[in-house]
């Protein structure tokens, strides 16, 4: 089928509320009646969201109405509890942020989400995008919110050739200038369901595509190299060693982590620091929890980060006295799930039980 391209990008935003309108998805925080949705919802699942698939992020969000139907009764939820709901999600420090921001609402804010991008982005957690999505989706009012979604609608819109993230800016002004006055909130979610559904990052369908007439990237047959992306540069690798202890009543000897850095207050495996070269025989002394007879179990954790790939390698130790720290704690290893821990800490107790 052949496209004919002749129609302007100011027709855009037209085009896609039309289509919107038909075939935006369904999604359990968003309202298709016209009205406006809930603005702690649209806060709570723009936060799950980062970094996150919509399929991945849709039962989370269900399950944290369920337990904290508002921001006042999330902002009286136990931190620990909304790291074992969280567990999963990874990006842990969203959660954290969220119990901060959910209490600065609650309390400072009368339990009252504020309407402009300006406050919003004062508030734990949120950045410069997830303020403009809450104001848009939210209230309906103009702002445009650049996520993966609206970079590359836009790029492909406009045949930006300059590659990501350098050429943000020009995209955000380009994307701002053809934002409309009229429902800027459905306006925007329309972008990014034709980002996430039809102008995806490999093999856009772009026959099915409402703006197909418009799309400059299409009449020069660059939409599969479009937006550009600077190359990747591969990353660096940390080492480190954990160290798993189970007491004779089936418990799992457990730390908590310090308040600043990845995973910060969460719960863990004991282990030694993340470095760049394999931990030498003092630091696996200092670090062990406790003296004990370890045996290395075969094999290695491998866990990515945003920044860095994790190699760490896992010893074991069964003993029959419980340890009794202040840093130290015990949890049932059949309930293992319940604790809070991050991922990457349960792939370590998967291993070390091999």
């Amino acid at each position: 089928m052949k496209i004919k391209i002749s129609d302007p990008i100011g027709k855009v935003p037209e085009k896609l509320l039309n289509w919107y309108d038909k075939h935006g998805r369904t999604l359990p925080w968003r309202l298709k009646d016209g009205s406006r949705p809930d603005p702690y919802k649209v806060w709570l699942s723009e936060i799950m969201l980062q970094q996150t698939q919509v399929v991945t992020a849709t039962p989370y969000f269900e399950k944290f109405l369920t337990l904290w139907p508002c921001v006042t009764k999330l902002a009286e939820a136990d931190l620990d509890d909304i790291f074992v709901e969280w567990a999963g999600l990874g990006y842990y420090a969203r959660a954290r942020n969220l119990h901060k921001c959910a209490k600065i609402i609650a309390t400072s804010l009368d339990g009252v989400f504020p309407d402009n991008e300006l406050e919003l982005v004062k508030l734990p957690g949120i950045g410069a995008y997830t303020a403009a999505a809450i104001v848009a989706i939210a209230f309906d009012f103009k702002a445009t919110p650049m996520d993966g979604n609206f970079d590359r609608v836009m790029a492909r819109l406009h045949a930006i050739e300059t590659p990501l993230p350098t050429a943000k800016p020009v995209l955000k002004e380009l994307a701002t200038k053809i934002t409309p006055d009229l429902r800027p909130g459905d306006y925007v979610q329309a972008v990014m369901d034709l980002g996430a559904t039809i102008c995806t990052p490999r093999n856009p369908q772009c026959i099915s595509c409402p703006v197909n007439a418009c799309c400059l990237s299409l009449k020069k047959g660059q939409t599969t190299i479009i937006p550009r992306k600077k190359t990747k540069q591969r990353k660096p690798v940390r080492y480190g060693m954990a160290f798993l202890c189970i007491n004779d009543k089936k418990e799992v000897l457990l730390r908590r982590r310090p308040n600043s850095g990845l995973f910060s207050g969460m719960m863990e495996i004991p282990g030694t620091p993340w470095t760049d070269c394999l931990p030498d025989s003092l630091q696996i002394e200092a670090s062990k929890p406790t003296i004990a007879t370890w045996s290395d179990i075969q094999g290695t954790v491998f866990h990515f980060f945003t920044h860095f790939k994790l190699e760490i390698k896992v010893v074991r130790a069964d003993i029959k006295k419980s340890i009794k720290s202040n840093e130290l704690s015990w949890h049932p290893l059949e309930s293992i799930d319940k604790a809070g821990l991050p991922s990457l800490m349960l792939k370590i107790i998967k291993h070390g039980l091999q």
